[in-house]
């Protein structure tokens, strides 16, 4: 049976059908915010390729995170800087106690007892070389040596009180490592966030330029994944459910809907995505030449990524969670 006796347009009639037949908007609870932690105080720093973003002391976050709160998201991803002349081979300043990334959570637990504090835990900003990792001898990042750095920067920032660690260096057997050293020193409650399946993508220009994390010499096609192969892509997260994750990853969010569908269809674990700086910049960028509207725009965005199938979205729109669903 088709038209005339069929007419779908009675589905879509007035707002309150719409509404009545549509998928749920996805609460503010499922939104995870990413944010520069940098040290001192009173810094709060615009960064110019990702319009509304900043980099923040720890005491400017607690004053931008209470409207955030406020909205309902209750989560971030803490990403830290490292300014002093020390960056070294290995990355060692990370794992420092005296870091922006382990002074923020105390003081970010004192402001907002009930706010999930995840924290990024990788090198690259941290190494001389802007690796994520230190190099062996033929200049390639060193696996394994990278693994047992990044385990000493997971238990820091445990130390320091994070709820989760979210390991995105694409080392082979991270996750076991720094789920064993988080066990072994007493923290087998804070969660491991997998960054199980991240592409080698042009799509972290900004973050880079947020985060001063770009290499000095190569790329990370070694060890981030290749948009060319899925199947090695998926094996990446079937591994890290292995090993212990609690959640799994898909990084970026927009250019790989199709990934996420593939790895909630698989997996009992949760599927976080990462809707990264240059999606979101792209939209701002098509918004500022008056190609689209903004936060219509977005909501569209992030409609179609949970509707691929995650769980969680991280995102730097969730500050905006109201302007962008508040119709």
């Amino acid at each position: 049976m088709g038209y005339p006796d069929v007419r779908l347009r009675r589905m879509r009639r007035t707002a309150a059908i719409r509404d009545l037949f549509a998928m749920p908007k996805p609460g503010p609870e499922k939104f995870i915010w990413p944010v520069f932690v940098v040290p001192g105080v009173g810094r709060k720093e615009p960064i110019a390729s990702m319009p509304g973003q900043f980099r923040f002391s720890a005491d400017e976050l607690v004053k931008a995170l209470q409207p955030v709160v406020a909205s309902g998201v209750r989560s971030v991803l803490l990403f830290g800087q490292h300014e002093g002349e020390d960056k070294d081979e290995c990355g060692t300043p990370a794992a420092e106690m005296g870091g922006a990334v382990q002074r923020a959570i105390p003081v970010l637990r004192a402001a907002f007892p009930d706010l999930v504090i995840f924290t990024d835990v990788c090198l690259c900003a941290y190494t001389a070389h802007g690796h994520c990792g230190p190099r062996d001898a033929d200049g390639d990042v060193d696996n394994d040596a990278a693994c047992e750095m990044l385990a000493r920067v997971a238990v820091s920032h445990a130390r320091a009180g994070a709820d989760g660690v979210a390991p995105s260096a694409m080392m082979d057997g991270q996750i076991a490592a720094i789920r064993h050293a988080l066990d072994e020193e007493g923290f087998q409650k804070v969660l491991l966030i997998s960054y199980s399946t991240k592409f080698a993508s042009q799509m972290y220009g900004p973050f880079r330029d947020a985060e001063n994390s770009a290499p000095g010499q190569g790329d990370r096609q070694g060890y981030q994944a290749s948009y060319r192969d899925v199947g090695t892509a998926i094996r990446e997260s079937d591994f890290d459910e292995d090993e212990g994750a609690d959640c799994l990853m898909v990084k970026p969010a927009l250019f790989y809907l199709d990934l996420i569908r593939t790895l909630a269809d698989r997996t009992h674990l949760p599927v976080m995505a990462y809707n990264v700086s240059g999606e979101y910049s792209m939209i701002h960028a098509a918004a500022a030449a008056g190609y689209c509207d903004l936060y219509p725009t977005a909501r569209e965005s992030l409609y179609a990524i949970f509707r691929s199938g995650a769980t969680q979205v991280i995102s730097y729109w969730a500050p905006f969670y109201r302007e962008i669903f508040s119709s």
